[in-house]
């Protein structure tokens, strides 16, 4: 028995699948990272916008109020 074919068509076959590189959870990481830096820069635009948004609706409605009295 020659032992070089039957490693190269039994045992490393086998091994490769034992111990063989998934890149399943490598992608899977990357794609908690990209969904987390979405939420980050989402809750980051709203913090910034909705100060800015709650100043202006202030301002509009401070005018109304005052536009109101003779």
């Amino acid at each position: 028995m020659n032992l070089v074919p039957y490693f190269r068509n039994t045992i490393a076959p086998y091994l490769r699948a034992l111990f063989g590189r998934s890149e399943r959870g490598a992608a899977l990481v990357e794609y908690a990272l990209l969904v987390a830096l979405i939420a980050v820069v989402c809750i980051a635009a709203i913090g910034f916008l909705g100060d800015s948004a709650n100043e202006k609706f202030s301002e509009v409605a401070s005018e109304i109020s005052g536009a109101g009295t003779p």
